[in-house]
Order: structure tokens, then sequence, then C-alpha cells
């Protein structure tokens, strides 16, 4: 089983940025970022391969972008001009993702 840990969540106005992080405690091939909104299904928000291919969803094309660390086992998502859409329980886990390795997440909420 692998274990992922989220962080860098926080709250922001509106046109603000984060970056989240996520260390995995085994090295994945391709990892994704995921979000759920309250009363939302999860959704992937953005994946990377080992090769540094990545992949967005539409809804955050030219604002997001996932990067990895491989010798670290650790990707990044650097968000910037959130939306209070962007609001949400953010977390990490491979692609595609396994059920039983779903973390604690990580807080993004952005408010006027």
């Amino acid at each position: 089983q692998v274990q992922f840990v989220e962080s860098g969540g926080g709250l922001v106005h509106p046109g603000g940025s984060l970056r989240l992080s996520c260390t995995a405690s085994a090295s994945i091939f391709a990892m994704g970022w995921y979000r759920q909104g309250l009363g939302k299904e999860r959704e992937l928000v953005a994946e990377i391969t080992g090769r540094s291919n990545t992949n967005y969803a539409d809804n955050v094309k030219g604002r997001f972008t996932i990067s990895r660390d491989g010798t670290k086992n650790t990707v990044y998502l650097q968000m910037n001009s959130l939306k209070p859409e962007d609001t949400a329980l953010y977390y990490c886990n491979s692609r595609p993702p396994v059920g039983r390795n779903w973390g604690q997440g990580t807080q993004v909420t952005v408010f006027s």
C-alpha cells in the first residue's frame, strides 16, 4: 500500500496562487492531482507520467501546472489565478487511482 501526504492548501482570494505538494511513500510512474468540492464527485485535475508528460482538466488549463521531483517521489501543483470554483479538498494518487491509497488531502478555499 502506497501512502500519499498532501500539503500546501490554504485560504486565498480570487486571483491568488498556491502551490500544493504531495509526497508518496514509493516511486510511482504516473501520478495525478484530484479534487472534491462540497457535494461534488472527486475529479481529476492534472496528471503527470514518469516521462513528465502532462494532462489537465479543461477548467484548469492555463492556470495550473503539475510537476514532479522523481528523486523525492514528490509531485507539485502550482495553482495560479484561483477562482472560487477551485475550492475543494485536493488529493494526489496514482493514475489510475488506487482506492485504498487516498490520503487526507489538503483544503483549498478561494473566497472574496
